[in-house]
């Protein structure tokens, strides 16, 4: 058991966060004091939870992100949708390079920021798309250009 000297009870031992800082292993607050602490000073010193952490992650704060989505016209950089709030940057570098939507930002992660994976992947969207062969006046064969294999009999019928 320990005592939190902002609520003033005395708790389970897992009722406080871990820490290394300190002999006993464990921060002086219980977990519900030790957040609410935490979301004040991130209200008194930033103004906010997003302002701290476009600071401390990205190095600008809501201003300079409103002045880049505004140089951006307001959309996602890459697709053009609304009201995009994921900041890109470079993980290399750190340099921020736009504002986007959730999808383009994550599409961006999933291929690791890689315009070789990136190429690839448009390559493969470019020739795996199907194209409708007219064989006579009104009947056409869906296939694919150059790989795949024909389609089931079960899927041609109906």
């Amino acid at each position: 058991m320990k005592w939190c000297p902002d609520c003033g009870e005395t708790k389970s031992l897992d009722d406080f966060v871990r820490t290394t800082r300190k002999a006993s292993g464990l921060h002086s607050y219980c977990r519900p004091c030790h957040n609410a602490r935490g979301r004040e000073t991130k209200e008194r010193l930033y103004g906010g939870t997003r302002e701290y952490h476009l600071r401390h992650r990205y190095g600008i704060g809501q201003q300079e992100f409103d002045e880049l989505l505004a140089e951006q016209g307001g959309v996602c950089a890459i697709c053009g949708a609304d009201r995009p709030e994921h900041v890109d940057h470079d993980h290399r570098t750190g340099w921020i390079r736009g504002i986007l939507c959730f999808n383009c930002n994550g599409g961006l992660g999933q291929f690791r920021d890689d315009p070789e994976h990136l190429s690839k992947a448009i390559t493969y969207l470019r020739g795996a798309t199907w194209h409708r062969v007219l064989i006579h006046p009104g009947v056409y064969r869906v296939s694919l250009p150059r790989r795949g294999r024909p389609r089931s009999w079960s899927s041609r019928v109906g």
